[in-house]
């Protein structure tokens, strides 16, 4: 059972909240003992979570949580914004998708680094995605945990 940390609610409004945010989840999952490789998963989730949030909402909030779940534990990340929303959600998990110009490796790469995936999007009301990376899943190679 975790006993480290609770949950943080990291505002996003400028380029260095996605910094602070991806900070405060490595720190988290290694205190929660996830791995470097999955440490890095979880960042980089957060940081495409939040960037979309800076990107097309300008303004919203990205919550970082421990969780159990029949005795597994679990790092949650939910992204919550009052942007435009999203149009076509199906599309926007294409991989190379972007209505921004960049790669558009964002939602699609954060659903394949996370073990859960769940988005809700309204447009004009926002979108709220939340995912979890479960510890006890084994990383490529099954080395780390």
């Amino acid at each position: 059972m975790w006993q480290c940390c609770y949950p943080e609610t990291i505002n996003i409004e400028k380029e260095t909240d996605i910094v602070a945010a991806r900070q405060v989840g490595r720190n988290m999952s290694r205190q929660l003992g996830f791995g470097t490789i999955m440490q890095s998963r979880i960042a980089t989730s957060i940081s495409e979570l939040a960037r979309n949030i800076y990107l097309y909402a300008g303004k919203g909030t990205i919550t970082i949580s421990p969780v159990e779940r029949n005795g597994s534990i679990g790092l949650q990340l939910t992204a919550v914004d009052a942007g435009p929303g999203i149009r076509d959600i199906r599309k926007a998990l294409e991989d190379g998708f972007s209505t921004s110009g960049a790669l558009g490796a964002g939602l699609p790469g954060v659903r394949r680094m996370m073990d859960e995936f769940d988005i809700q999007s309204s447009p004009e009301k926002g979108t709220r995605v939340v995912v979890v990376k479960w510890h006890n899943q084994p990383e490529e190679g099954g080395r780390e945990w």
